[in-house]
């Protein structure tokens, strides 16, 4: 069993931002506990007796709020570094799948319907290519607790039994899950996932989003038929983002 952990950053309805981003990465469910005990030690440098408490947030972090003030802004970029640099172990396989959509090409009642179709299908087809290979994996996708849910599980239904623009959902053990983000680390992570595509595109701070870039999925004969990064941005965003320079303030290398 592989499952999608998800997340959103900006919202479909918010005039202030002019993107929404629904992301995330799967992982093998034998290999979630062993994600888990990476992420902790992270946490208990804020809090050696209650790790728990700490819950690693992208918006909140880069900004200081919340339980984040105080904590020093090294404190935190490094915390952020050292996570998502997870994506690069070999042993986990993580990868990363997300849709990106520039809210002014789109009815916004459209739009997490558009997102979740794009990230469902990519998930699928990663699972049909391991099926192919024989390997039958399902999958689960596993979102934290919003005003989405409802909305959610009943796409789900529709792309898995009646389908979608491509197809139909044929991988999927069972509906969407939804989680409190402060018991998962997972969900966690799958939030500073959505936060710093979000940022890489919003604000052009490629930061983050160089540290998850390489690791988005691919699928298909060879590896090139499928790809799970779904964009549906303008021409002249696509030209902004190509002709980023490098950031003025690098992140540090990881130290995990």
């Amino acid at each position: 069993m592989h499952l999608l952990y998800l997340d959103e950053s900006g919202h479909a309805h918010d005039p202030s931002t002019q993107f929404f981003v629904l992301a995330g990465f799967s992982v093998f469910e034998r290999q979630t506990h062993w994600l888990e005990g990476q992420i902790d030690p992270v946490a208990a440098r804020f809090s050696a007796t209650d790790p728990r408490s700490i819950e690693f947030h992208g918006s909140p972090m880069r900004g200081g709020q919340g339980d984040w003030k105080g904590v020093p802004p090294q404190d935190r970029v490094q915390a952020v570094v050292d996570i998502l640099n997870l994506l690069s172990d070999r042993q986990l396989k993580l990868r990363v799948y997300a849709c990106v959509i520039e809210k002014a090409l789109m009815n916004p009642e459209d739009i997490l319907a558009t997102a979740f179709e794009d990230v469902a299908t990519c998930f699928d087809g990663y699972l049909r290519s391991l099926y192919q290979q024989g390997n039958p994996q399902r999958g689960i996708v596993i979102l934290d607790k919003s005003n989405y849910e409802e909305k959610i599980q009943s796409l789900s239904h529709v792309f898995k039994h009646v389908g979608h623009a491509s197809g139909q959902l044929r991988n999927f053990a069972e509906v969407p899950l939804f989680l409190d983000s402060k018991a998962s680390r997972l969900i966690q992570m799958a939030d500073l996932i959505a936060y710093w595509i979000f940022r890489h595109f919003q604000s052009g701070d490629s930061r983050g989003y160089d540290l998850i870039r390489p690791y988005f999925a691919r699928f298909g004969p060879t590896g090139a038929g499928g790809s799970g990064l779904k964009e549906r941005i303008a021409p002249a965003t696509a030209a902004r983002l190509a002709s980023l320079g490098p950031p003025a303030h690098p992140f540090p290398r990881p130290t995990v």
